[in-house]
């Protein structure tokens, strides 16, 4: 009891205050400019909003989640079906290019590539005679999602503040000073939509009607309406043309709603004014205050289920843009975990139940065509936006993407149907608010069909982590639409005895060998991808009880598939033939998906795998694209290299344009690819997470990964498949010092961890044997691996661990310590 009761006294402190009165601000003591990168971004999931904080002339860029161009639309290519035996015939015949060139006629889409995510315009704020300031300061607290400005100018304080609600649909600005009378300035509303009508309605609100581009012969139909409507405390509002002028004021109040007349992909029958006019009159008459609270405690329920402590230095007293740009040279641990609660920030900024998936750029784009049209690019970056979802406790935030995935599988049926003569369904590698699910681009890139295979796995590791048992039963029906596709689509190999996807590729990559074609047939990753398919269909019946010839096909098909090979380089292959360069630094590391995010390499199950993926790594390089270094501290986080995974955090919070081969980051935090892409923000929160907990391996692993510059440190509130919760857990010199774990489930906790640990309180925790009992961790079937008779490849010496069992109850929590 003592002990006990000492531990509590231990977490205290971090429960009460934590990481949430520290360093939990990115501010600035210069405006933004021009630059779109230097704003900082609010969100609700509805409405995105990026703040310059400009003293003259303030600028607030809006984006509302449905403001796409283009209208419901289809963009399959029927000529596929007829095409599909030449293309396979010229692939088996080694004829790539050919292949290449015929699939870039018959499969690509001959309609849309896609339509646009586009902005609604800008809300702007004019301060005449506000040149002479000092004192300048702006921040974006993420502990409370509110963003400030503030300056002097003659002796007087002004002040800026702003949110975008979560608890009303609404942006919110407040503007005070802190002498009474000082407040006056214009405000007005503009569009880059050149259809766009702007009016003034009374003295104190301004209406912005627009409607969305045509694009690739889709007509734009989404109208929107934003709608912005002043008060004051005290002064003077008049309406001047489109804009309304604010004298003399105490305070004013600004607040702007956001609507559009998009019911569903195919639906686009709504009342984008009588939505709008609806938001802006339920906060409208609420007192200021009142909101502000509203919106933090909504906020903050979500937001405060984690922590994380790494420590701190002076480095981390310097403004955001001026730690990273030290931060490579620099001692700053508390930049990390600034970063990480960042991307997490970012997550409920921009993902919301009920709302649209975060995009390429999240919910914030200042361009009416942004780089690659901020869609939904599915063959990595949209998966990559939700891997923090699980994991970061933030469960319910990965509703929008689980539902575009069941749209896609609706979608998608026609697609598999008509282009490749296929039952279930089926994605390419893009897609957007339509849900289109042809392939685009160009035969490279596009006729990669993994995009319904990786995004359905997403569905199956949410059950993993929550044990819904009802949301298991309702996604069964996605699941083996998935496995039908690939069920039909295999094809026999006529050199190997496998079952290979032809056409595949591996993506974006191309073998020399290939003749610089990316088309291929059973590709490591299309592999991996259809093992998944099949297996997570597989385990999902047997979970609900269910058995039918359907899974005893499956179980077939699957032992037909092609297994990992390890190369005369004593890499992981990448395709079927050894033909990896060890010169090949490409972007993208495909078929290291089966390290992570999927878990059929192991250093444990599948120690050569493990090694060979280890070499891969090191010959494609660190430095990358943004998303790519994100990727890759995911990937070294599961090598139990903590210290080559920093080094990746290192790469990707280096300013942009430092960095040679790209990536890094700007100033406002956002990822770079560049340009900017939201996706490498939301790998590294999740790689961080990985570096202290793991439990795809049949395990809850604690910290698997610490490196030396974090080798002491606290975190709370991480997930585990399972339903288990770390609600608080502390570690010096790498060792676990003290840990309290929730199961929220029930069933074995099997613990891996580097150091001896005790159970405090009730319970037995002895040694673990063989497989773990508990069926959240079950942990697929790999086939042996197939190793090149030129390879030497030799199993890594990895870190020590003890392993655990304590059967739990559902519901209790148990405080684990260091072993006297």
């Amino acid at each position: 009891m003592k002990r006990l009761l000492y531990f509590i006294g231990f977490l205290l402190p971090y429960l009460t205050y934590g990481q949430q009165t520290g360093d939990l601000k990115l501010w600035y003591d210069e405006p933004s400019g021009d630059t779109w990168e230097n704003a900082l971004p609010l969100g609700n999931g509805r409405i995105g909003a990026m703040v310059y904080g400009n003293v003259e002339k303030d600028i607030f860029q809006l984006n509302e989640h449905t403001v796409w161009s283009g209208c419901p639309n289809r963009n399959d290519n029927p000529s596929a079906l007829e095409a599909l035996p030449k293309i396979r015939e010229l692939i088996f015949n080694g004829k790539y290019k050919e292949a290449e060139q015929l699939a870039n006629e018959k499969i690509i889409t001959k309609k849309s590539h896609g339509q646009m995510f586009q902005p609604v315009g800008n809300l702007e704020l004019s301060f005449p005679d506000h040149g002479e300031y000092k004192d300048y300061y702006r921040e974006l607290d993420i502990s409370n999602a509110i963003s400030t400005t503030s300056y002097k100018l003659g002796g007087v304080t002004f002040t800026r503040e702003a949110f975008v609600s979560l608890a009303d649909r609404l942006l919110v600005i407040k503007i005070t000073s802190d002498r009474p009378g000082q407040v006056s300035f214009t405000t007005n509303l503009t569009s880059p939509h050149t259809n766009a009508k702007i009016e003034a309605q009374g003295n104190d609100r301004i209406s912005l009607w627009g409607k969305t581009s045509d694009h690739e012969g889709v007509e734009g139909k989404v109208e929107f309406n934003a709608l912005a409507r002043l008060k004051t405390v005290n002064g003077k509002i008049t309406r001047t043309g489109t804009s309304i002028k604010v004298e003399n004021a105490d305070q004013a109040i600004i607040m702007v709603s956001i609507a559009s007349n998009f019911n569903s992909y195919k639906d686009l029958s709504g009342d984008e004014t009588q939505r709008a006019t609806s938001f802006l009159n339920s906060g409208f008459d609420k007192e200021y205050e009142n909101l502000k609270y509203a919106h933090i405690k909504k906020y903050q329920e979500f937001f405060n289920r984690v922590v994380l402590d790494f420590g701190s230095t002076e480095a981390s007293n310097l403004p955001t843009d001026e730690r990273l740009a030290n931060f490579r040279n620099t001692q700053d641990p508390s930049f990390v975990a600034l970063y990480f609660q960042f991307g997490r920030y970012l997550l409920i900024s921009s993902s919301q139940p009920g709302g649209q998936p975060a995009n390429l750029q999240g919910i914030w784009n200042g361009s009416m065509q942004p780089a690659w049209d901020s869609k939904y690019t599915i063959n990595i970056n949209a998966e990559m936006n939700y891997w923090p979802a699980e994991r970061t406790n933030l469960s319910e935030l990965h509703e929008p993407f689980l539902q575009m995935v069941k749209e896609l599988s609706e979608t998608g049926k026609e697609t598999a149907e008509v282009m490749y003569g296929a039952k279930g369904w089926m994605a390419h590698h893009n897609t957007d608010i339509w849900r289109i699910t042809g392939p685009i681009d160009g035969a490279f890139w596009g006729i990669w069909n993994g995009g319904g295979a990786w995004t359905s796995q997403h569905l199956w590791e949410h059950y993993l982590y929550t044990g819904d048992i009802n949301f298991l039963k309702s996604i069964m029906p996605v699941l083996k639409g998935a496995a039908q596709f690939y069920a039909d689509f295999l094809v026999k190999h006529p050199k190997y005895p496998y079952l290979v996807i032809a056409p595949g590729n591996s993506p974006e990559n191309a073998p020399q060998e290939h003749q610089g074609s990316s088309i291929t047939a059973g590709s490591t990753m299309d592999n991996q991808l259809v093992f998944d398919v099949f297996t997570t269909y597989i385990q999902a019946s047997k979970v609900l009880g269910n058995n039918n010839d359907f899974i005893d096909s499956l179980k077939t098909l699957r032992s037909k598939l092609p297994p990992m090979q390890i190369g005369k380089h004593n890499q992981l292959q990448e395709w079927l033939d050894d033909v990896d360069s060890p010169e090949d630094r490409h972007r993208h590391i495909s078929h290291l998906y089966g390290l992570f995010p999927s878990n059929q390499i192991s250093p444990y199950r599948t120690p050569k795998l493990f090694a060979a993926s280890k070499n891969t790594l090191l010959q494609r390089g660190d430095v990358s694209t943004g998303w790519s270094m994100g990727w890759k501290v995911n990937w070294w986080a599961k090598m139990q290299d903590g210290d080559h995974a920093y080094k990746l955090i290192k790469d990707q919070l280096t300013p942009v344009g430092v960095n040679q081969g790209g990536g890094g980051t700007y100033n406002n935090l956002f990822d770079a690819h560049p340009p900017f892409q939201i996706d490498g923000n939301f790998g590294c929160t999740s790689g961080i997470a990985e570096m202290l907990l793991q439990s795809s391996d049949g395990a809850v692993h604690l910290l698997p990964a610490v490196p030396d510059a974090l080798d002491s440190g606290y975190v709370g509130g991480l997930k585990a498949r399972g339903g288990f919760e770390i609600i608080a857990m502390d570690w010096k010199n790498k060792n676990l010092t003290v840990a309290t774990i929730k199961s929220n489930l029930g069933g074995n906790l099997r613990l891996r961890v580097p150091n001896e640990i005790e159970l405090l309180g009730a319970g037995d925790l002895v040694k673990a044997e063989g497989k773990n009992p508990n069926s959240f961790f079950f942990t697929g079937e790999t086939m042996t691996p197939i190793i090149s008779e030129k390879a030497t490849i030799e199993e890594l010496t990895l870190p020590k661990t003890f392993l655990y069992d304590i059967v739990t109850e559902k519901g209790k929590a148990y405080t684990f310590k260091i072993k006297n």
